[in-house]
């Protein structure tokens, strides 16, 4: 909305206990164990909760449940997530209809929903998903309910769409193909105290291939273990996934038990923000799913992209019809798992046009995603930058050399080095890591410090 599939919980917790073992069944439906405040609900475990994304800038913090459109709505336009506009599984392609409208420097805020707690391998019903974790009904948000029941601008398919509630797309006044659509974000706050991490078979950098197990590591380093493996069910909540809750208590999220227990920074950004690239007019063509990263961004997983930073894309639609989705708590580097630690997120997003010629985008940013934080500007590499059209590349080693060179082309191109130079400087203090190795398309980022560029 904008103004200016239900599930029988004790099938799935019977599922999860045959697949972990009912010791490891019982850490993870915990979090952060039975004596901890969750077992008073989420609320009373969580009084605030940072939203930075480390060396981003900027702040998130949780105050109280934020259902939709309500409590403070900092944007000149608000954006709820309503079960009619959303999609589930796949982006918007380039004729797909705005659901907002915003002149270029405007500001717009966004309640997305995390796709974790609603997907059919966790039963379609958050209501009773998380209740098993301890959560009230009134601390579950009322879009996520609405989309796990009500959605249907497409038949789901579990095995083959992409996971993601997308929100969107916002048509943004003056942009037109050729241009950057120029994205900061200046609050990413979760909208609720607890996030998911989850694993899925035959997913996952260690996960099981059509092969066996995948090249470097044994079947019994195998992850989830292949003895779990329940997909021949055909029913997802029989597939033996894996997903662990997780608490939030003050800026740092919990998860495990007892000895077994781990604490660790929160780290908010979207994992997904994107602009309309696919051609297609169907909504469910493989090209719009929305898993692969690709040159309109998208799934992009760069943790630094939190509030604070600025994250430039290419255009290729009138209006760029900007989205976004995949709302993370906190990420590391990679994803291995295959998700972060995902969590409904409200995010506050001033979205300016660039124009060629203009200086007031990096000039890769015309061709590729580009990124930029407070200290640094992030050049990205991506394997298969169009997606699945004409198959799916997921080499490292293509990501890390379309990095490089789109790092080069900054530094010689913006900032006037020559190229042998600029390559030597990458060598000694460019730092280049993996952004994630999940999504298909797999992605590389680098990290040029500004201090150094005078």
């Amino acid at each position: 909305m904008t103004h200016g599939g239900h599930r029988d919980g004790r099938t799935a917790a019977e599922t999860l206990v045959s697949a972990l073992g009912r010791r490891r069944f019982l850490q993870a439906a915990l979090g952060v164990g039975a004596g901890s405040a969750l077992a008073a609900g989420p609320a009373a475990a969580a009084s605030a909760a940072s939203g930075t994304s480390r060396g981003a800038g900027g702040a998130g913090r949780y105050s109280g449940v934020l259902q939709p459109g309500r409590g403070r709505i900092p944007g000149d336009v608000y954006l709820g997530s309503d079960v009619d506009d959303v999609l589930w599984g796949y982006v918007p392609s380039v004729h797909a209809r705005g659901v907002a409208r915003v002149r270029s420097g405007q500001t717009i805020t966004i309640d997305s929903v995390s796709h974790e707690g609603i997907l059919e391998d966790q039963g379609r019903d958050p209501v009773a998903y998380f209740a098993e974790h301890g959560v009230r009904r009134r601390d579950v948000l009322d879009d996520a309910v609405a989309i796990a029941a009500g959605y249907s601008r497409t038949v789901r398919n579990f095995d083959v769409d992409g996971p993601h509630v997308v929100t969107g797309p916002v048509f943004v006044e003056g942009a037109e193909p050729g241009d950057v659509l120029k994205i900061e974000t200046l609050a990413a706050t979760p909208r609720v105290p607890y996030g998911v991490v989850s694993s899925r078979h035959g997913k996952g950098a260690l996960g099981v291939t059509a092969a066996g197990a995948p090249a470097g590591i044994s079947l019994d380093e195998v992850m989830p273990p292949v003895g779990t493996d329940g997909r021949g069910s055909g029913i997802p909540t029989e597939y033996g996934n894996v997903s662990v809750f997780a608490g939030v208590r003050g800026d740092h999220a919990v998860m495990g038990s007892g000895a077994g227990r781990v604490r660790f920074p929160l780290r908010a950004f979207f994992g997904m923000m994107g602009v309309a690239f696919a051609g297609s007019t169907d909504l469910t063509a493989p090209e719009a799913n929305s898993i692969p990263p690709t040159l309109g961004g998208g799934n992009i997983d760069i943790r630094h992209l939190g509030a604070g930073s600025t994250f430039y894309l290419p255009v290729s639609a009138e209006g760029a019809l900007f989205y976004v989705g995949d709302p993370h708590m906190a990420m590391g580097d990679g994803e291995v798992a295959l998700t972060a630690m995902e969590g409904s997120l409200r995010g506050t997003f001033r979205l300016t046009v660039c124009k060629p010629g203009s200086g007031d985008a990096p000039s890769v940013a015309y061709s590729y995603p580009f990124g930029e934080t407070a200290d640094a500007w992030i050049p990205i590499g991506l394997s298969d930058p169009d997606g699945s059209v004409g198959g799916q590349l997921s080499d490292l080693d293509v990501a890390m050399r379309r990095a490089v060179v789109n790092a080069l082309d900054f530094l010689q191109h913006d900032h006037g080095l020559d190229r042998a130079v600029a390559y030597a400087y990458l060598s000694a203090a460019g730092d280049f890591a993996v952004s994630q190795v999940v999504d298909r398309t797999v992605g590389v980022h680098g990290l040029i410090r500004k201090a150094d560029l005078g």
